[in-house]
């Protein structure tokens, strides 16, 4: 076995592979540009190698320096994580040639099935049913508008070296072919050095399932089922599970051995995904192979009970796998959802900053990982029913940048149903703590509560379908409202005693808390009568009696009740009169007030917002890549006016009303921040 390895990647996955790694008792390498000098993963690592400047194209994607890394400290495989070099068939030959083990596919798969337009030849060649499209190379975007024409709208435009929806554009017609075109190209060049683009009918109303392949170098492969990664916002994954609530077995065992029999093909080995997509009649159609471990493997490990990072480790070290096709049943249920540094108020564009508060729930050890004694994260053991585990790069203090993926955190439950497993997520979500950013917690909640997601109804198509005009946060219905109004009377209540019991008061003066308030959470307005007792507190509100119980003390920024009975978990800061409240997506100013005060705070004028109407504001930190008008322009609704680039990702910026420029006030090659004026209009 290998004594030591090194991981040529960052952030969460880095911190993964080294889990396993100081599992096995292999010691491990970090490499880190100048952003990651305080990372997580250089911290964990027993060695860290510096590679460079911020820019991957500068450090992680630079062969050489991940060579002298290794070549410093003697390490003898190399894990490549998933994105960066993880694809790279030069980045495979250059360890073979250096006599490093590569912890993945020999070079020969990784280009007979990393590359995109390859993989779907070969697949047709095999006689795999594929989407149709043009595999050929295309040189600019008047091909690739003529290209769309000659397939039908919509077309999926896409970086033949991309991965996690980089370099991926959906057009419905010419322009945004064209558009798509260009900006697909650019993110390809900047996040793989590979700009090459193909084309592709894209199918409506589909399901992307994915099916998890793990081979040797001794003629052995499995399949290890299905995860379902329907839940995606342009083009990248956001929420999986696995198995998939679509499939039959027939249709998983069909799925899984065209899976097998692709890798086998290709002398494939190590851990691989095989992607599909599948229609409403469960007809399956491939996709690609991605020839490394996916973002979204812990939940194939939550339901199998095998560590991947350990198997990919002894496949490189030429064992066997330990286990055939039959042993690999399906235990339980596992749910993922990526924690992204995205505002999902701003059109979920990338924020970035210190973390001046991350606090994950606790893990939680129980399922198949438990069983099996593959537990990859430091956890709590115990009979619990449910698992969480929260894979991770980031800590309490540490900087979001702009140079790299916005993923904070994959947190997973696992549970022996699928409901359980959709219930304990909607706990963890809800004990997430995380500020300083912007992030997705509130839209991950609002979808673990949607109906059609909870009744596993979905397609490639939920986000942009439930959501058409954004997120715009929870509002809590009529019966949920009271029982927070009632949460937030009995903390203010806590909060009054203790204000009531301060030292040095006048003699004959004690403060008395009343029962009566008044409770105002958003636009609901609950009149509440407290009685409390030692255990808690019973609360009549909107003609009932809802019992409050918690442990909940003043300066706690997490609170736990029980309130009539079910559990109630919130996110809590004090405001004036009362608290911020966040819970289950929802994210409510809650002022508790005396009848007498709560009369008159209804006379207060309310504070009109700024007018920006007439302004383009940078709508998050980013460099300016391109801007599309000049002063005198008359410009029209939807036009494009500016591309501002921002974790790698392209975001064009358009117009919401026809106008005409009046200034502007950026250019290209400058950096901005959040609401900075890019240009203003008469």
């Amino acid at each position: 076995m290998f004594k030591k390895i090194l991981i040529a990647n960052r952030g969460e996955i880095a911190c993964r592979v080294i889990k396993t790694a100081r599992k096995m008792g292999i010691q491990t390498v970090a490499v880190y540009s100048d952003a990651d000098r305080n990372a997580l993963h250089v911290k964990m690592a027993d060695e860290a190698v510096h590679i460079g400047p911020p820019p991957a194209n500068q450090s992680y994607i630079v062969i050489d320096k991940i060579m002298e890394a290794i070549r410093q400290t003697g390490a003898e495989a190399v894990h490549p994580g998933y994105g960066f070099l993880s694809e790279n068939r030069k980045f495979a030959e250059a360890l073979e040639a250096a006599g490093v083990a590569f912890i993945g596919p020999p070079a020969s798969a990784i280009e007979a099935m990393g590359d995109k337009i390859t993989s779907k030849k070969l697949a047709q060649e095999a006689g795999v049913s594929t989407v149709p499209g043009y595999m050929g190379l295309i040189a600019d975007a008047d091909e690739a508008v003529k290209i769309s024409g000659e397939i039908g709208y919509p077309v999926m435009i896409k970086a033949s070296a991309g991965g996690g929806g980089k370099g991926m554009r959906i057009a419905w017609n010419e322009e945004e072919a064209r558009e798509g075109f260009e900006s697909s190209k650019n993110e390809a060049a900047n996040s793989f050095g590979d700009d090459r683009i193909f084309i592709e009918k894209f199918v409506t109303q589909p399901r992307h399932i994915e099916i998890q392949v793990l081979a040797d170098q001794h003629g052995n492969a499995v399949y290890l089922h299905e995860r379902e990664c329907s839940i995606q916002r342009r083009n990248q994954k956001v929420i999986e599970e696995a198995p998939s609530p679509f499939l039959d077995e027939a249709t998983r065992k069909a799925m899984g051995e065209q899976a097998v029999a692709l890798a086998k093909a290709v002398n494939y080995t190590s851990a691989g995904t095989v992607e599909f997509i599948v229609d409403g009649d469960r007809n399956f159609y491939f996709l690609e192979m991605n020839t490394r471990l996916q973002v979204e493997h812990p939940v194939t490990e939550l339901i199998t009970g095998v560590d991947l990072v350990e198997q990919m480790i002894r496949v490189a070290d030429g064992q066997k796998l330990p286990f055939a096709q039959s042993d690999l049943t399906i235990n339980g249920w596992a749910m993922e959802s990526r924690l992204y540094a995205e505002d999902p108020y701003r059109g979920f564009l990338p924020s970035i900053g210190r973390l001046t508060r991350y606090s994950p729930p606790a893990e939680i050890a129980a399922g198949p990982l438990k069983t099996a004694g593959n537990w990859v994260n430091d956890s709590e053991d115990g009979d619990s029913p449910f698992a969480v585990r929260n894979d991770t790069g980031v800590y309490d203090g540490g900087e979001i940048s702009m140079f790299y993926d916005p993923m904070i955190a994959k947190l997973c439950t696992w549970a022996p149903s699928r409901g359980e497993a959709i219930e304990a997520m909607r706990v963890a979500l809800d004990e997430f703590e995380v500020e300083g950013i912007g992030h997705n917690l509130p839209f991950l909640s609002a979808v673990m509560d949607h109906p059609k997601f909870v009744s596993g109804d979905m397609t490639t198509a939920f986000i942009a379908e439930e959501y058409p005009d954004g997120f715009t946060g929870v509002t809590p219905d009529e019966t949920e409202l009271t029982r927070i109004a009632a949460a937030a009377a009995a903390m203010h209540r806590v909060a009054e005693i203790r204000r009531s019991r301060i030292s040095g008061r006048l003699d004959n003066h004690e403060r008395h808390v009343g029962e009566n308030w008044v409770v105002f959470a958003g636009d609901h307005e609950v009149p509440v009568r407290i009685q409390a007792d030692r255990d808690g507190a019973t609360v009549h509100a909107a003609g009932r009696d809802l019992r409050v119980e918690s442990d909940w003390r003043p300066g706690q920024s997490l609170a736990r009740l029980t309130v009539d009975g079910a559990g109630l978990v919130m996110k809590v800061d004090k405001i004036a009169a009362g608290y911020r409240l966040r819970t289950r997506g929802a994210d409510l100013k809650v002022h508790v007030r005396r009848p007498r005060a709560a009369e008159l705070s209804k006379l207060m004028p309310v504070k009109e917002a700024a007018d920006t109407s007439k302004l383009l504001l940078c709508p998050m930190p980013g460099l300016v890549v391109k801007i599309n008008v000049a002063v005198g322009d008359e410009v029209q609704e939807g036009q494009a006016l500016a591309t501002v680039e921002a974790m790698k990702m392209e975001n064009i910026l358009r117009a919401e009303k026809k106008g005409k420029v009046k200034a502007v006030n950026a250019e290209a090659g400058e950096s901005l921040k959040v609401d900075d004026v890019i240009m203003e209009f008469e």
